[in-house]
This record gives C-alpha cells, structure tokens and sequence, in this order.
C-alpha cells in the first residue's frame, strides 16, 4: 500500500492526472474502471483541461466499476457524469467507451456487463484484469457498489452483481471483489474529513475495519495506492 497525500483535493486531481498520464505513456492500450463520486468529477476537470493533448487517448479504454441503473442522461448516472466533465471535452474513439446500461433490467444487465469484461479484458488467473480500478470510499466504508450490509457481494464468485442502496433502495450495478483485486493496479480517491475515521481504521487495520468493503481491496499485485487530501488523512 502506498500513501499519496496532498494538501488539498484539487491537488489529489493534479497528482493523480499526472499518476494516469504516466500509466498510459508506458502501455499501447490500458483498460480503467472509472469510479463516481465528487473526487473524480474534479480528476475528471483536470484530465480534460491540462491533458487533453497530452494523452493519447486513442489507447485509453474506459469502464465503470459501478453504475446506478437509471438512464444514461439522468443526473444520478456515473455514465453521465464522465461524458459531461471528460468525455465531451477529450478525443476518444467512441468504440473505447464501455458503459454500463443502467436503464437495462438490473439482473440482465449485471450478465451483459460481465460478459462485456469477458470480451474486452485481457485475462489473468482466468479473470478479466483492469489495468487500473479506480475506486471511492463512502463514510460508511463501501466501494463500488459493496456496502457494508451486503459485504457479501464482495466475495461473489461472479464479475458483476446488483446492489441495492441501504438507504434509498436503487438498484446499482456493481463489479465484485473477483474482479477488483485482480486488477493490475488499484487506486482510492478519497478526500474530505468525513472519511478521516474509516482511513484511520482501513490503513492501521484497526477498530472495525473487517466490517468495511474497502478495507478487502487487496490486489494479487500488491500495487494499492491511496490518493488523500489532508482532511482524509488526518487521522493518520
């Protein structure tokens, strides 16, 4: 595990900007599950601003590690979001944009996608393996799409699985554990004071970090990376 911290989450954006640059300089093509989430929208801004030029995008492929299912123009779509503060701004083949179909039928959609991950990834283990999963923490300690009451999600022998919300009861389409700790390369954006006590926990295993989704990532490559703002680190 390693620990990136900044100063502030707008400089969490320009350091990981500059972490995604260097990963697709070195590879002719690279496979990323996206993440939702306010960090990403700005990590999003700042790719889309400084490296709209400077990466080649023609060799980017780009996935979702979660989705809401609601139609891809609705305000609550993590599709939506990427295409309004990345996509629309950045030359990038249409053909390398693989989005989850949140206005499918949930259980038939969870089938498509992983059949979509089948196809598209090169394999490892005999699992489809990202180059880089990039994932967000709750307050409450879930990523993607694995909360805490439906922990189990994580260890689901398939690639992909229908969440619902604890609170809100929406329907989400999730990748699982299977498929996040065999990627190459895992990355958490995280910021903000809110997350400073399950990072705390998390990083130093301790209190009741068993109980949280994000504290089983833990990639086969061991190459974890943890982008914090100073509020999120703090406990640290």
């Amino acid at each position: 595990m390693k620990l990136n911290i900044s100063e502030s989450k707008l400089d969490v954006a320009q350091n990981f900007a500059k972490y995604l640059q260097g990963l697709v300089a070195n590879r002719s093509e690279v496979h990323i599950a996206l993440s939702g989430g306010s960090t990403p929208k700005i990590v999003f801004d700042e790719l889309a601003t400084e490296y709209h030029d400077s990466i080649n995008w023609d060799r980017v492929h780009l996935y979702w590690g979660d989705e809401r299912c609601v139609p891809p123009n609705d305000s609550e779509s993590n599709y939506k979001m990427t295409v309004d503060h990345l996509l629309s701004k950045i030359d990038i083949p249409e053909g390398n944009v693989h989005r989850i179909y949140g206005e499918n039928l949930p259980k038939e959609e969870a089938i498509r996608y992983s059949e979509v991950l089948e196809s598209r990834l090169p394999h490892f283990d005999g699992v489809p393996q990202f180059d880089l999963v990039i994932l967000g923490m709750g307050d409450d300690g879930h990523t993607a799409s694995v909360f805490p009451y439906n922990i189990h999600l994580w260890d689901s022998g398939n690639l992909c699985e229908v969440a619902v919300h604890p609170d809100s009861g929406q329907k989400r389409i999730t990748i699982t554990g299977k498929v996040i700790n065999n990627a190459k390369k895992v990355a958490f954006l995280v910021t903000g004071v809110g997350k400073m006590e399950k990072v705390r926990e998390i990083v130093n295993r301790k209190g009741n970090f068993g109980s949280y989704p994000a504290a089983l990532v833990d990639p086969k490559s061991g190459d974890l990376d943890w982008f914090l703002d100073g509020a999120a680190a703090r406990g640290l």
